[in-house]
């Protein structure tokens, strides 16, 4: 008989708990404002528009995707199934880009490959606009999209040429960058998880120049890129 009161007081308790978490979830889909932090890998690529060196145009380009992270902290403004959100986040992003430093002048000698080794840390702004076309209960499903501003952080990025023909390759960048994000949503209880994709729109670098071995002048490399971001993240929201 003990066991057996036991046994239902234990249920009991469980029902409890599962009807009062659900409950609480349910109170975070219906919340006005919410707040949450969210972190998780990205995988970066160079959106080339423009690359010359020693008058040598470099019409192609291979983007070797490399894992960075980042972190995030957000406010999500909530009317009706639409919402406003604001970001503050801290990122690190790896790119390498790999070329035939012959280009396509020389198409009968054997491809002599170089490479662009980066590693950019900034930290970024977004202003997201989000439609939840799935709002039930615990569950939830969003699409989003808005602008990004990236303020690089100059004295933390690196950067790397392997078998360039040319030495000290200084590199200045943009301290100001403006992104496009599009992404996708899915939230369970307070859980959730994001899918993104981020669309460079400005050229990163200012200029690049490098010292020329015959009387030391500094002569330009012609760079123009831009950076694509592809994300995932796990986060929580209160």
């Amino acid at each position: 008989m003990k066991q057996r009161l036991l046994y239902y007081i234990v249920l009991f308790g469980c029902l409890i708990a599962q009807l009062t978490a659900q409950n609480r979830f349910e109170h975070i889909n219906t919340r006005r404002v919410n707040f949450g932090a969210n972190a998780g890998f990205n995988s970066g690529m160079f959106l080339v528009d423009e690359f010359q060196v020693n008058d040598i145009t470099i019409d192609e380009t291979a983007s070797n995707y490399k894992v960075g992270y980042f972190a995030t902290l957000f406010m999500r403004v909530n009317i009706k199934n639409h919402f406003i959100q604001p970001e503050f986040s801290y990122s690190v992003a790896n790119h390498e880009i790999q070329f035939d430093k012959r280009g396509s002048q020389h198409p009968d000698l054997d491809p002599d490959y170089a490479y662009i080794t980066s590693r950019y840390q900034t930290l970024d702004f977004s202003s997201l606009y989000g439609y939840n076309f799935i709002k039930s209960g615990i569950y939830g499903m969003a699409f989003f999209a808005g602008p990004k501003v990236k303020f690089t952080l100059s004295k933390e990025n690196q950067l790397s040429f392997e078998n360039f023909d040319q030495q000290k390759i200084l590199e200045k960048l943009y301290p100001l960058n403006i992104s496009g994000v599009i992404g996708l949503g899915v939230n369970i209880s307070s859980v959730f998880f994001d899918f993104r994709y981020e669309i460079g729109v400005s050229n990163i670098s200012k200029s690049i120049t490098y010292e020329s071995i015959e009387n030391g002048d500094m002569l330009p490399i012609v760079f123009k890129r831009r950076n694509n971001v592809l994300s995932f993240s796990l986060g929580l929201m209160f």
